[in-house]
């Protein structure tokens, strides 16, 4: 046989990569809201990326310090993507809390491949939790 495809995996990444997606949404969904850069496409997109990425060196590697190169690669390129969002003017900076967000998304992402899917649970709404309403104290503060 040409390719050597197990069913039963397709079907358990599927339901991770389906896991890191709705685990992705809460957080999708309040930045979309509120009309930020990043939102519906790019969150989810990150973290099914990242559970990908981390799926496929896992499954490559199986173990070696090859894998922990993969997940650190990862991490780095979450970063550098997240750089990408933020602009900075003369009055400050704009962009580090979506820039943080999609570091986060990355990190459900990498433990919904771990199979931790309490971390990513924890992630995801903690997540969701600071974006909803860290707003309200964020300018309280600065009047």
């Amino acid at each position: 046989m040409l390719f050597d495809i197990s069913l039963e995996t397709i079907w358990q990444h599927l339901f991770q990569l389906g896991i890191a997606f709705i685990l992705a949404l809460p957080i999708a969904i309040n930045r979309e809201h509120r009309s930020e850069g990043a939102g519906l496409r790019t969150f989810p997109l990150v973290t099914i990326a990242s559970c990908a990425f981390m799926l496929v060196g896992m499954s490559v590697y199986e173990g070696s310090d090859a894998e922990a190169r993969v997940m650190y690669g990862i991490i780095t390129g979450m970063g550098f993507i997240g750089g990408g969002s933020i602009i900075k003017t003369n009055s400050g900076a704009s962009g580090t809390a979506t820039a943080a967000g999609i570091w986060l998304t990355g990190a459900i992402g990498l433990s919904v491949a771990y199979q931790r899917y309490e971390i990513g649970i924890v992630l995801s709404l903690v997540g969701f939790l600071i974006f909803q309403f860290s707003d309200h104290l964020k300018k309280d503060t600065n009047k």
